[in-house]
């Protein structure tokens, strides 16, 4: 059974950030977990007067006036966290925003990492470059992604989950928490696996024989979608526990098309409030392709992304 005892919330005073303080809020009550509220002062770019000088890349020295005024700041910023009776623990701590963040998680440790993601355009992009794709990549823990658009319930955090599964490791581990949280929450879940075709069949269009189908000489490429269609939903289906039935109706579809594409669209239409789906191992070629699910995926859903390492 997934359980959250600690949440680490990262704010930055900007709507997205709140949009994950709401988020954590929720969470935190559905779990009885206190939530621990980090803020990461830093200025790579340009100086700021109002809160001193840049000494090394990426930090700033404030002076404690400055940072007493910081604190007071975040302490208004998380009030409505305390008065939903929740125990919040601040921190206000120079450095570069990804570090810390990791730092933190690590020493706490934290069950859960929220964050705000600022969108897909202009600078946003590489802000989430530099600082979400860095968390997703490096947590230990899962880690709650949460766009502007996103609005929590009011009661418990998600209704309807959807989780993908592309029958790795990590994806298995996801469906587990996904799985988990269902229960826990009552809520619908719809499990997905997406086949990568390249196109919407062709009927008449052939390509050499596999000895899997045993053709000789051509195979029908609509027949051989249909295979691995039907594979895929077996294999989907044989992953359900037993018993999953009598606190959940789950759904089990095998898509096809560009991965984060068909998951986004799912998630759309079936009004999913939240996305789950495993980030692969940390090898060069794992975190190469990153940016091809799950990183696009976080970058364009409308509701929370929950992945899981």
């Amino acid at each position: 059974m997934w359980n959250v005892s600690r949440i680490l919330c990262h704010i930055d005073f900007s709507d997205a950030s709140r949009h994950a303080l709401d988020q954590a809020i929720v969470v935190a009550r559905f779990f009885d977990a206190p939530i621990s509220v980090l803020y990461v002062y830093s200025q790579p770019f340009l100086p700021v007067p109002a809160y001193g000088m840049l000494t090394d890349v990426g930090t700033l020295t404030l002076s404690p006036e400055d940072t007493d005024r910081l604190r007071s700041d975040v302490e208004q910023f998380v009030a409505p966290a305390r008065m939903a009776g929740l125990q919040v623990n601040i921190a206000v701590e120079p450095g570069l925003p990804a570090t810390r963040i990791l730092a933190t998680a690590k020493t706490l440790p934290a069950d859960l990492i929220v964050l705000g993601t600022h969108g897909v355009s202009g600078f946003e992009r590489l802000v989430l470059g530099s600082v979400t794709e860095k968390i997703l990549r490096k947590a230990t823990c899962p880690v709650l992604t949460v766009p502007p658009r996103a609005e929590g319930s009011a009661v418990v955090p998600f209704k309807h989950i959807l989780c993908v599964v592309d029958f790795s490791e990590t994806s298995l581990k996801a469906l587990a928490t996904a799985l988990s949280l269902a229960q826990e929450a009552d809520a619908e879940l719809t499990v997905v696996h997406v086949l990568e075709w390249p196109a919407p069949a062709t009927p008449g269009v052939t390509t050499p024989a596999t000895p899997e189908l045993g053709a000789s000489g051509v195979f029908d490429l609509e027949r051989y979608r249909a295979v691995l269609e039907a594979d895929a939903g077996e294999r989907l289906k044989a992953l359900l526990p037993a018993g999953v039935q009598e606190w959940c109706t789950p759904e089990t579809r095998v898509l096809h098309g560009k991965p984060w594409a068909e998951i986004l669209a799912a998630a759309s239409a079936r009004h999913a409030d939240l996305i789950v789906l495993g980030v692969r191992g940390r090898n060069p070629i794992d975190l190469m392709l990153f940016g091809s699910t799950a990183n696009q995926t976080v970058r364009r859903a409308t509701c929370p992304v929950l992945t899981t390492a």
